[in-house]
């Protein structure tokens, strides 16, 4: 049962707004653990989101961005073969957690945040 139940004006409770925010920075694991940037956020994601609409939505963004890095983070490796990639490397590396910090920051706020350039696995 979601307890966040919402009109469109009305903002998540604090706790959807924690969960959300954890489930951003959740992907940040990625730096300390291979598929941790994925895995974390979905976990969060499975025990939460039907608990929650908020951390639903947002966990679902969070996947779908962090997978996306993966497909692009695949392309740079690829492509260090003829080296244009490990530039690509870095960009994507601070890209990724410029993003995650600032997805982090807005659901805090109750902000239903959309990362662009993303693939839209989950809807």
């Amino acid at each position: 049962m979601n307890q966040d139940v919402q009109s469109n004006n009305s903002m998540p409770d604090k706790d959807a707004r924690t969960w959300a925010m954890i489930c951003h920075l959740s992907a940040l694991s990625g730096y300390l653990f291979p598929l941790g940037n994925v895995l974390a956020p979905l976990i969060i994601w499975a025990i939460k989101k039907d608990e929650y609409a908020f951390v639903d939505e947002q966990g679902k963004e969070a996947i779908n961005f962090q997978l996306s890095m993966a497909i692009a983070y695949l392309v740079a490796l690829l492509l260090c073969l003829v080296v244009i990639g490990f530039f690509l490397l870095g960009i994507l590396g601070v890209y990724a957690l410029i993003m995650i910090i600032i997805a982090s920051i807005k659901s805090n706020d109750g902000v239903d945040f959309r990362y662009p350039h993303t693939i839209r696995f989950f809807k």
